[in-house]
């Protein structure tokens, strides 16, 4: 083991131990919120909602609720966010450099959210917070001295009216400072490659030559990637070229559909730390051993509030009520769905980000996201979360014997106007459609007690289409979805639905 590697692995316990706790959660969350209204009390919307008056209040918490309403993306765009594209100090100090276009899985086109200074060292904060966590996984102290492959978008950032814009992980690639280069893969120049077939052709071809202990990225896509390095210089494992492959960072989609895929391709076992990093923010991470729930980022530039997923928030459908209950961190309950509103200093103000989280503990307070609001599937009454479908999947795989890490259902018509559940699930295992379609309404009936009233009333049938990865990357080539960070909806409206089926039949 190098020097090096002994003096960051013995300064990180060092870090740990003397690290403190002078404030309570809570506490820390209302210190952010004073910050932030401090910071952008002088802008247009700091001025338009009287952030110097509700500094004074004795309860800034309610203060701030009751003058400030809660928005959606296009509220917020339409009103603030377009403007601080031209104009400096709308809802941030300055004048953002850059603006993410979110590649998340909602909207027809691209979002722009603002990426300002303090929010790149807010992200940066929130890593190093993850960092000084991992003396409590007793990695191997050779770990640290070797090199981490970061999947990401493209770092080639396009210029649109005076600011660089992309994916929130190449303008995080684009803003590493140089020193980075010393353990950062595939390096820049690789990762300034726009076509994502050029981008992996290029990491296939270098990876002998780089000592891989971590990897971080969405698992749909690093799992491909490590498919394509196995296949392309006949390993056994993706072990026999990276002996020291150690970590993986999960992140954007949930993990367990894909563990079966990473098992596979594995020699040894591999530490899974998830992480909650979206356009928006880096709002949690796995920070302890043997679990995949992540410990909010309480005191890094966001202010938390949230909304009970139940009808105390939303309506049957997940939309959000005209006056819903907002709760601060101090009121939240374990096992309790939330629909997460943040605000931060990228200048996001009561801001629904659309995710649906589950706090598993509060001392530690850590969360595991459970869906996306758009994307409960509900048109008669089944109540299906993206999690409780995700544990269905897993669950009818490991009694088939298959391997299916993607999938997407929605709820579809007949000919006689009768509702139905159309799944496609991705697998180049071959998949009996009537047994998995069997199975998988046993397993949901006997999961959730909705989907089983609605089955025996108005859902009247559940389908099965099965695909191959191939057919799967085809289809998201065709839509222009296929990339390092995209993230097709595992719930689909139906119009986008009949468009795969669509294709599914003409592609066969």
């Amino acid at each position: 083991m190098s020097f090096t590697a002994s003096l960051i692995h013995g300064a990180l316990n060092l870090n740990q131990k003397l690290s403190f706790e002078f404030r309570t959660p809570q506490e820390y969350q209302i210190n952010q919120l004073k910050t932030l209204l401090d910071k952008a009390k002088g802008t247009a919307f700091g001025k338009f909602y009287g952030f110097s008056e509700l500094l004074k209040e004795e309860d800034v918490e309610a203060g701030f609720k009751r003058a400030v309403p809660i928005v959606d993306y296009h509220q917020m765009n339409e009103r603030w966010w377009s403007q601080q594209q031209i104009n400096p100090d709308i809802t941030w100090p300055g004048k953002p450099d850059f603006f993410a276009l979110s590649s998340g899985t909602t909207g027809k086109s691209s979002k722009r959210i603002p990426i300002t200074d303090d929010f790149i060292q807010s992200m940066r904060d929130v890593g190093t917070s993850m960092i000084q966590s991992l003396p409590n996984f007793e990695f191997p102290k050779e770990l640290f001295e070797t090199e981490i492959l970061m999947l990401s978008s493209s770092a080639n950032l396009n210029e649109h009216n005076g600011h660089k814009e992309g994916e929130i992980s190449g303008i995080n690639v684009s803003n590493f400072p140089g020193w980075y280069d010393w353990f950062y893969r595939p390096g820049k120049e690789i990762a300034a490659i726009d076509d994502w077939d050029e981008r992996i052709a290029r990491i296939i071809e270098e990876a002998p030559n780089w000592n891989i202990g971590a990897i971080a990225g969405i698992p749909s896509w690093v799992l491909t990637m490590l498919q394509e390095i196995v296949k392309a210089h006949n390993l056994k494992t993706i072990h026999d070229i990276w002996p020291n492959l150690t970590v993986y960072a999960s992140g954007g989609v949930a993990f367990d559909t894909y563990k079966k895929g990473f098992e596979k391709i594995s020699a040894k076992p591999i530490t899974i730390i998830d992480t909650y990093l979206a356009s928006e923010g880096f709002f949690s991470y796995g920070a302890r051993p043997d679990t995949m729930s992540m410990q909010l980022a309480v005191n890094h530039g966001y202010y938390y509030e949230f909304i009970p997923f139940d009808e105390r928030g939303v309506d049957e459908m997940g939309n959000l009520l005209d006056d819903p209950l907002s709760l601060s961190l101090s009121e939240v309950e374990v096992n309790q769905e939330y629909v997460l509103v943040i605000s931060s200093c990228a200048g996001a103000w009561r801001y629904i980000i659309g995710d649906v989280i589950k706090f598993t503990s509060i001392d530690p307070h850590e969360v595991k996201i459970t869906g996306r609001t758009k994307f409960f599937l509900n048109v008669v009454g089944s109540q299906l979360s993206e999690e409780k479908m995700d544990a269905a999947i897993v669950e009818v795989s490991n009694q088939l014997e298959v391997e299916v890490s993607e999938y997407m259902v929605g709820a579809l018509q007949d000919d006689k106007e009768e509702y139905y559940h159309q799944w496609v699930v991705v697998s180049d295992d071959e998949i009996n459609n009537l047994a998995f379609r069997n199975q998988l309404d046993d397993e949901l009936k006997s999961a959730n007690k909705n989907y089983k009233v609605a089955r025996s009333k108005a859902l009247r049938d559940l389908r099965v289409e099965s695909i191959s990865k191939a057919q799967y990357h085809a289809y998201l080539e065709s839509t222009k979805k296929k990339g390092g960070q995209v993230k097709t909806p595992k719930v689909m409206g139906k119009e986008k639905l009949e468009e795969l089926m669509q294709f599914i039949a003409s592609n066969s």
